[in-house]
């Protein structure tokens, strides 16, 4: 007897759909992004199928142990530096009170707006043995006088640690102002002195927040490329560089890159397991009755020490780079400058507004999909940012390359003609790299203002007959106003001062200030240098006045 389709089949349908369920539009969309970041990774790895042993010889006769001898002690002396700086000023500025404490909380953040690579040239300039510093040092004391080498280990530690202690500052800081002079009574009524106190229960219980900026900070210190060029301080990022544009090898690069990527993936691990641990709830901080008063010459040594590090590091490198700019701004503000600027904008827009755009559509995908294949690949397509400038930007060559010279080779094989590669050395090749390794900066600030909105807005939207794009179109994209704008300004800023992809890919040719100051400074030409990297510098302030909007006192 035959069963009736009618009632059986939407039962088998109902049934098998409960052990497997098509992907939506929208799940397919975050899964082509996904598999955009996975492409340059599965690539690096891949390399290893076809080793280059010739160039692998080389380096380990001439400079391996040398990569991971500097990589290492770079890593190492960066985060002890950061950490220093950071959880002290954290402290001071966190939990308790001195005179200006207000005015550093949020001016200690400055520095996040300077990249790397121009506190780097600046720090030569300044301080190097003909340096202005170093030529009035001997003016006034005699031509014996001599600082220490800047060109050195010591000097890019420097440099790094006051360019990235904002990372462990700003989350440490949170930290500490929700004990304020509470955590150290508890101590001191355990017979702890302060200075006991401090390290036996103050610093344990923000350890969490600690540890994580300083994972941040060791990433950042393992993929910066332009800091360690400035000083000829081989890394390897360096190496990779090297090895694609030195001895023309991308396998090399390939494969060196790799090795980058597993340093850079088992911190993200630490940092993860890390955060896991950063659930205890503490009460907050009243204004000023829990703050730690400082009296005496205490008060007026955290100003000295306030001051002291956010001139190094921000006031005294700006001023440098304006007084430089101010001297060749004649000669130096030309056709040719307005196209680098003209290039650095266009870049910066284009990135932002595809990162934003596609980024808004996966957060939305987040929200109707709450399932784990969504969560996972959301994941997936925010793991870019993990990965280093000069990685990225070899994943992504090598498999475009293959593609172009494919096409080549079935156009001569099938019409008879010689094509040119469309892909290597296009605006195409840069904006894709953007995506990968930006997509996490505009997602998160447009996720976190979409979970600001209830569910309930979009039942009820639902019943009004609002539903897909229609419904984000309508209801949700003037909500997420707030959130899409800290977006694009985050993307834009982080693809302007971007340096090793639009070096390493861009058109032939096509420069931007970042390529022009690595270019000047590769040269020794810091007064060039400042004013493309003082536009950089403005530009990074976008960030930092969003980030102090949010900052409570």
């Amino acid at each position: 007897m035959p069963i009736p389709r009618s009632h059986n089949a939407g039962a088998l349908m109902r049934g098998s759909g409960r052990r497997f369920r098509w992907p939506s539009g929208w799940q397919w969309l975050v899964m082509l992004v996904a598999l955009l970041v996975l492409m340059p990774l599965s690539v690096l790895f891949i390399a290893w199928l076809e080793p280059a042993w010739d160039i692998w010889r080389h380096l380990q006769q001439t400079v391996l142990s040398r990569l991971l001898f500097n990589t290492f002690k770079l890593v190492v002396g960066v985060s002890l530096g950061a950490l220093l700086l950071g959880v002290g000023l954290a402290w001071l500025t966190g939990a308790c009170d001195f005179p200006g404490r207000r005015h550093f909380s949020w001016t200690l953040l400055l520095p996040l707006a300077m990249p790397t690579y121009v506190l780097a040239f600046v720090f030569l300039g300044l301080f190097d043995f003909s340096g202005p510093v170093q030529t009035q040092l001997r003016i006034w004391f005699g031509p014996g006088i001599r600082l220490p080498e800047m060109r050195s280990a010591g000097g890019v530690i420097l440099v790094m640690s006051l360019a990235l202690y904002p990372y462990i500052y700003l989350l440490a800081r949170n930290a500490f102002r929700t004990q304020g002079k509470r955590a150290l009574e508890a101590a001191q009524s355990l017979g702890c002195s302060p200075v006991v106190g401090f390290f036996r229960v103050v610093l344990p219980m923000a350890r969490p927040w600690i540890a994580g900026g300083t994972a941040l900070v060791l990433m950042e210190a393992l993929a910066d490329f332009g800091a360690v060029s400035i000083f000829n301080y081989d890394t390897f990022t360096t190496a990779i560089y090297k090895a694609w544009f030195g001895f023309f090898s991308l396998p090399a690069a390939a494969q060196l890159s790799s090795l980058l990527v597993v340093l850079v993936f088992g911190l993200i691990l630490i940092e993860q397991q890390l955060r896991k641990r950063m659930r205890f709830a503490q009460s907050r901080l009243a204004p000023q009755a829990e703050r730690i008063q400082l009296y005496g010459w205490h008060k007026w040594a955290a100003t000295a020490a306030c001051s002291l590090v956010l001139g190094v590091a921000f006031l005294l490198p700006t001023l440098q780079l304006l007084r430089w700019t101010l001297g060749i701004f004649h000669q130096e503000f030309t056709r040719r400058y307005l196209d680098l600027l003209g290039h650095s904008l266009l870049l910066g827009l284009s990135a932002a507004l595809l990162i934003v755009t596609l980024a808004l559509l996966v957060a939305y995908c987040g929200r109707r999909h709450q399932d784990r294949l969504t969560g996972s690949l959301i994941r997936i397509s925010t793991l870019g940012y993990a990965l280093p400038g000069t990685v990225l930007a070899v994943g992504i060559f090598i498999p475009l390359a293959g593609l172009d010279n494919l096409l080549i080779d079935l156009a001569r094989s099938l019409f008879g003609i010689e094509m040119k590669p469309l892909l290597q050395g296009t605006l195409f090749v840069m904006l894709l790299a953007y995506l990968i390794r930006f997509m996490a900066a505009g997602f998160k600030s447009i996720d976190s203002a979409m979970h600001r909105v209830t569910t309930n807005i979009d039942e009820a939207s639902r019943l009004m007959g609002l539903r897909g794009l229609r419904l984000l179109w309508r209801i949700h994209l003037p909500m997420l106003r707030g959130g899409i704008f800290t977006a694009l300004t985050l993307v834009f800023v982080d693809v302007m001062k971007e340096m090793p992809i639009t070096l390493m890919t861009r058109p032939f040719g096509w420069d931007t200030l970042a390529v022009k100051i690595y270019e000047l400074t590769s040269e020794g030409e810091w007064e060039r240098a400042a004013m493309p990297s003082l536009t950089l510098l403005l530009s990074g302030l976008l960030p930092i006045v969003l980030l102090m909007r949010g900052t409570d006192d």
